[in-house]
């Protein structure tokens, strides 16, 4: 671990700190310098810096052995405010949080429909600085903002590259957009990279583990974090799981490829089936509107929760290849655990969780060595926007504590 401290930059290395801290609860100088492979004086430097600008605060002392009793660290909670915003088609979450995680406020906006780009950054702005206000919380107060969105991202123009219905949306650097509108700081990341980074900051997950996001919103996105380290690949956009393919044979997906996890098993795969069954498709009211995707996959998720026989079958298919995606992507990476988040998950995650979890116990490459945890995400519908402002935290403290961030707004995770 020495050697992998060593290679890091100074922002990374003091976010690395941070990291063990959070994942701790409470820890000592010594124990961090243990952990890290840095020396106690390196240590004893990064800590300094981090106690001067409010990050971390000594909480007492742990009980002695002998010698010396040792000083506790733990993060300060009113250290940092961010703003996390998750965007979806249907629609916006807003959460303002601390620097422990802890959700201080929060709302929900209308999503982006078909809005034009430059009022849906306005709507955003408002609805943000509403949400300041009811929270009694200054504009100066907040650190940034943290943008999760779905689509392919260019981190070099800083912008959302693609999405499914809104095409304007390619041209459109949000990422400035929004910081002229609101006056601070934003961080653009992929909703799904988000959620992984939430569920390792808030849940004190270890520092050094390998382990997955499987978001589904209308699409499927995989936030993967790898050693303790948020894996993005080359041009920032690993883990467009719903265009794994699954049915070489498959039905046409918009990507252009065939038999896509997103086309045999998504949301609007779900509904297409069930709109197919006139009895299903009068039942739940399923109007076919090509926009009310979202809404329409709740209904029958609903209806197979509740034991329509018919809506059960289509919902079990979709998490049939669910599991299928999920196992290839723990034989592939070899994780420690999987967890589900995102509004596709809201009304049928028992039947997604429960397919993969047999999968994987039945069938991993590896399951006579390694035990792989599958799981709902403890942050619930919240988990992009907390997420996004956590990703926000990090990049602040990279520009605050260890110099300027990458300019990608993709501090890694240590």
């Amino acid at each position: 671990m020495s050697q992998r401290f060593r290679q890091r930059s100074a922002a990374d290395t003091a976010g690395a700190v941070v990291d063990l801290v959070r994942s701790s609860g409470a820890i000592s100088r010594t124990e961090l310098a243990e952990k890290s492979g840095l020396t106690e004086a390196s240590i004893s430097r990064i800590v300094k810096r981090l106690l001067e600008r409010n990050l971390l605060v000594e909480v007492g002392q742990a009980s002695s052995t002998g010698g010396k009793p040792r000083t506790l660290l733990q993060l300060r909670g009113d250290g940092r405010l961010e703003v996390g915003v998750a965007v979806d088609v249907d629609q916006v979450d807003y959460v303002l949080i601390n620097l422990v995680g802890e959700r201080l406020a929060s709302r929900s906006g209308r999503g982006l429909g078909k809005e034009r780009p430059p009022d849906a950054v306005r709507s955003m702005g408002e609805e943000i600085a509403g949400m300041l206000a009811d929270a009694g919380v200054s504009r100066t107060e907040v650190a940034g903002i943290g943008l999760a969105l779905p689509g392919r991202h260019d981190p070099i123009r800083r912008r959302l590259r693609s999405q499914r219905l809104t095409s304007d949306w390619e041209k459109f650097a949000v990422e400035p957009e929004l910081a002229e509108v609101t006056g601070l700081p934003v961080t653009l990341e992929h909703d799904y990279v988000s959620a992984v980074v939430g569920e390792f900051w808030v849940g004190r997950v270890p520092a050094t583990s390998n382990m997955a996001c499987l978001y589904m919103a209308t699409g499927f996105g995989l936030g993967m974090l790898l050693g303790g380290q948020v894996y993005r690949g080359s041009s920032h956009n690993a883990g467009e799981i719903g265009h794994l393919v699954l049915d070489v044979d498959g039905p046409d997906c918009w990507c252009g490829s065939q038999g896509c996890l997103e086309a045999v098993a998504g949301p609007r795969r779900v509904v297409e089936r069930a709109r197919e069954l006139p009895g299903v498709a009068r039942a739940l009211q399923l109007s076919g509107d090509g926009g009310a995707v979202r809404d329409e996959f709740a209904k029958v998720a609903r209806a197979a929760m509740a034991g329509d026989a018919q809506c059960r079958e289509i919902v079990e298919d979709s998490a049939r290849y669910v599991a299928a995606a999920v196992l290839s992507t723990v034989n592939t990476l070899d994780l420690d655990r999987v967890m589900f988040a995102g509004r596709g998950f809201a009304d049928a995650g028992p039947i997604y969780l429960e397919a993969a979890r047999t999968a994987v116990s039945k069938l991993s490459f590896l399951r006579e060595v390694s035990r792989v945890t599958i799981e709902m995400s403890q942050l619930g519908l919240a988990a992009a926007a907390v997420g996004a402002a956590t990703l926000s935290i990090r990049k602040d403290l990279a520009t605050t504590v260890g110099g300027p961030s990458d300019g990608r707004g993709s501090t890694r995770s240590g």
